[in-house]
Order: C-alpha cells, then structure tokens, then sequence
C-alpha cells in the first residue's frame, strides 16, 4: 500500500513539473502592440494638392482651388481595402505641403477653400464613415515638416502643429496609427516667404510632449517613426524587411529623422523597448497618383514578393495605393491587389501540420505540449523547462509529403527569445537541412525547395531564455 502511495506521489510530482508558464523575458509588447502585430497588412492613402500638380513633394505654395476630385469615393478605398484582405487605411490628412484633407480652424490652406464639395467638404470624415461600414481600421499621417505655415521653425508652429492634431484625434473616432515621419525642414512657400528653413529635428517638436497628448487622447493608438515611440520604420521604402529582425529597440537617443537606416532593419537583441518594425512600400514607383504610372503598377507576383520580405520577415506591410484625380482607386491598381489576394490564397491553401503529431526533446509539463504548436491556437504554446534553451520539434506528417514553406511563431507576450533555428526535413532515409535562420518573432514565413518528407524538424539552436512557440505551420505551394 505504501509502495502505491509513493508511487502516486512520484506521478503528481512529475506531472505538476513545472507547469507554471515561464517568466516573461526582456522588453514586452503592451495590449495594443499585440493588436497591431495582428493587423499585419494595411493601405497607405497618399492623397493631397500633389496629385492634382503631378508632384511627390508640394512646395506649399499651391492655391486650395486645384484640389477637387470629381468623383471621390471612401467607400470605394474601404470596399478595396476590405476585399483584398486588408485590415485599415492610413491617410495623409496632412503631406509636407500643409494641405489639409479636413476643415482644420487653424488654417486656410485645406479643403475648405477648395471648389470640392463648395468647400464643405471633409475626405476624413468620409473615410471614418466609410471604415466604420465595412469594418476596418483608420489611421492618420499628419507631416511635421509644414512648407506652407508661415511660422514654421518657430516655437509657434509646435503648437499650431498639436492643434491640428487635437482636431484629428478628437473629432474622428478611434484612430489605430499615427505616422509621423522624419522629413523636416528644407526650403518651402512658408506664408511667401519662400526661403530654406532649418530646424534640429533632435529637440525642435518636443516630442515627448507630443507622445503624451497622443497616450492621453488615443490611449489605443500605435505612434510610428524611425523612434517610435510604438512602432519603428524598416530603413527603407523597397519593401524589405530584414531577415534578422528583433522586436527590441535601443530608442533613448534615436529621433525622427536621424541616421539610423542601418539600425531599423534588425534593431536590437538586447533593445530595452519594444518597438517592432513596419514596411511601407508603394505600388507604384511614387507615393502619389501620376498618370503615367499607370502602366507601372507592381504585379501580383512582385507584391508576393514583398510579402514574404515583410510580414514574412517579422514586419507589418503598410502598402501604399493612391488615388487619382477622380478621388478613386485606379483600376489598375485594383486589379493586381485582387489579383496578389488570389496568389496569397493558393500559396497557403494546404496546410500540412495542422493536427499531426508533434513530439519535443524536452516539454515544460501537459499545459505546455508540444501539440500546441499546431491545434490553431494562437494562446497556446510549447515551451521547455527553465535552464533548457536549445531545444527540437519534430512534427510527424505520417507519410512522404511536398513540403516547401514554413510559418513560425513565438508566443510574444512573453517577449522575443530565439536567437538562431534551423528547419530539417526527413527525406529518403536522412535529415536535410532546409532552413537557417536567427530572429522568429511575431512570425516569419521561409520559402525553400520543394522537398519529399515523412517528417520536419524545428530546431531551437539558440534562446535567451526557455523557447515559446506557438504555432507552426506547413505548406505545399505551387509553382516550385
């Protein structure tokens, strides 16, 4: 009897192992962080004076009169949007020309004094309308470079700055981004001046300030730049995100504007903050409409490929489809987004892990399973005892099977730990090395040659602390 005794003891013992969930580890992404990782794929809206002019950059000396798209349509934007899988639109309520896209009191440079509408009219709150029906997200792109304020490169223009921000922030609902960007300064109109003003964008907007007012009036909204505070820019406009790629950031002495490109690809592994990266690319070779870019519009299969080289690589896609002179999205436009959801649909249309049997090296209790990693919950995990950081998966697909994309994803909210892995595949009687790779993150997509396998392997080389995954997943896509 006491025989049975210990040994029921020794069973609750080794089943109750560790089964509490590892301590978060590092810089932590906040509840709306998490919410925008989730978003991945969104449109930038580059609309203003510009796309009446032909020009990338106003000037600020445009008269308000030559805005006035014959057919503007949100609905159409949203309804776009929406069926090409995208979850928001950012929109450039201000570029750094200083039109206005709503009737801002604090100038007369905007769509007030603009034959549209009689001057009634207001593209922002015709955008609110037109996200709130078909269910995405808004956000906002107000410039702090301003080439048509006259009292630019003053202390004034701060606030003149905050009180358009306020009317933005104030009259139009949730907003889920801010972007503010890093062009500042330069020559410009500025009330007819007409003359080259510089500012040190290191201390000139007071940003801190800035940041506060934001956290106190949209408490939900994520604030973009090369600094964040929320969200960082990748280092370029081509689409590329890096292949190593932390959600950390190093940001204390980092500002809009600076020299930082060769930072913001990869951040940092040991960033204090978490500030992941967004790609913003356009689908055309300018931000604004132009007629003769008709023709030039990227493929479905170029926008595949940056794709894999943004929310693949860690990153959210910010791509950016301007409408024309009509106040619509070109049909160009339009049909190599539908034709891109197409591509994305047969790419990840067979997945293969999903329920097969999942076995793990080393296993922190029943809670956290190696199963978890493919039962289609995001809020489950797999993760190894402390101390184990270098750890394998083995997902056993039962037969030999096409296998050549793999989507992997740490459980984040207890921070980004994996440091290198490595995917092998069990083919004719071996194991083949088909990946390599440092960063996992929110989620990375890696693309390999198409390989006959009974079974794959994760292999967790290097942690910084115990690995959480949770989720991974297999496919077959065509055309390899």
């Amino acid at each position: 009897m006491r025989y049975y005794s210990v040994l029921f003891l020794m069973n609750i013992i080794l089943l109750g192992r560790c089964t509490k969930g590892p301590e978060p580890y590092g810089a932590l992404p906040t509840e709306h962080q998490l919410a925008w990782h989730e978003m991945e794929y969104y449109m930038f809206v580059h609309f203003t004076v510009n796309t009446f002019t032909d020009k990338e950059w106003g000037y600020g000396d445009e008269s308000p009169e030559i805005f006035n798209p014959t057919e503007l349509d949100c609905r159409q934007w949203a309804r776009v949007a929406k069926e090409a899988g995208m979850k928001g639109i950012i929109i450039t309520a201000k570029h750094h020309d200083g039109f206005c896209l709503w009737p801002s009191k604090y100038t007369e440079h905007s769509v007030k004094n603009s034959r549209w509408r009689d001057g009634k009219g207001d593209v922002l709150r015709e955008l609110r309308d037109a996200c709130n029906e078909y269910g995405i997200k808004m956000g906002i792109y107000l410039s702090p470079w301003d080439r048509n304020s006259s009292v630019y490169a003053t202390p004034e223009y701060i606030t003149y700055y905050r009180n358009q921000l306020y009317e933005l922030l104030t009259n139009y609902g949730d907003i889920f981004e801010i972007w503010f960007d890093g062009a500042n300064g330069g020559d410009g109109y500025y009330g007819g001046a007409r003359e080259i003003r510089r500012i040190d964008n290191r201390t000139y907007y007071d940003w801190p300030n800035t940041i506060e007012m934001v956290r106190k009036l949209q408490p939900n909204a994520i604030m973009f730049s090369d600094a964040g505070p929320d969200v960082r820019w990748v280092g370029n406009e081509s689409g590329l995100g890096s292949i190593t790629n932390w959600c950390l950031l190093n940001k204390d002495d980092m500002y809009p504007g600076g020299p930082f490109e060769n930072i913001l690809g990869q951040g940092h592994e040991d960033g204090k903050y978490w500030v992941p990266a967004e790609v913003d690319v356009s689908i055309r070779p300018g931000w604004f409409w132009h007629q003769k870019e008709d023709t030039l519009v990227k493929s479905p299969e170029k926008l595949l490929d940056i794709f894999y080289t943004s929310i693949g690589r860690n990153c959210n896609l910010l791509l950016n489809v301007p409408p024309d002179k009509r106040g619509r999205i070109h049909e160009n436009d339009i049909k190599s987004l539908m034709g891109f959801k197409e591509l994305l649909k047969r790419e990840f249309s067979n997945e293969l892990a999903r329920g097969k049997r999942v076995t793990a090296s080393d296993t922190r209790g029943r809670q956290f399973s190696p199963q978890n990693v493919n039962d289609g919950n995001p809020n489950t995990y797999w993760a190894t005892n402390d101390g184990i950081k270098a750890a394998e998966l083995v997902i056993d697909l039962g037969e030999d099977t096409e296998v050549n994309r793999i989507l992997l994803q740490e459980y984040i909210r207890l921070g980004q730990r994996v440091q290198e892995f490595s995917v092998e595949a069990f083919s004719g009687g071996q194991w083949i090395l088909v990946v390599e790779g440092k960063t996992i993150g929110y989620k990375v997509i890696r693309k390999f040659p198409c390989v006959r396998a009974s079974k794959i392997k994760v292999r967790i080389l290097k942690s910084k602390a115990c690995p959480v995954i949770s989720n991974i997943e297999l496919y077959r896509a065509p055309g390899d």
